[in-house]
């Protein structure tokens, strides 16, 4: 079972990044505001990354070893 930080991580960042993009397609702020929106929304894009290939890695380990499906415990390290 994933862990509920992960999770809770993963689906706000999504939609903090859904808000950013909504504002800046408005185009109702600043330059200097859009590009701070604009960074924060890199960052959020790159959090939400990372916990999707997490995901994937514990997918792969849970399914497949050497071939025949298999559970492996999964270390967060």
């Amino acid at each position: 079972m994933p862990k509920k930080k992960t999770t809770t991580l993963f689906e706000d960042s999504l939609a903090e990044l859904e808000q950013l993009v909504i504002q800046l397609e408005q185009g109702d702020i600043s330059l200097e505001e859009s590009l701070k929106s604009f960074e924060r929304g890199v960052n959020l894009t790159r959090t939400c990354q990372k916990a999707l290939q997490e995901a994937e890695q514990k997918v792969q380990i849970l399914i497949e070893k050497n071939g025949t499906q298999t559970l492996e415990p999964f270390t967060d390290e």
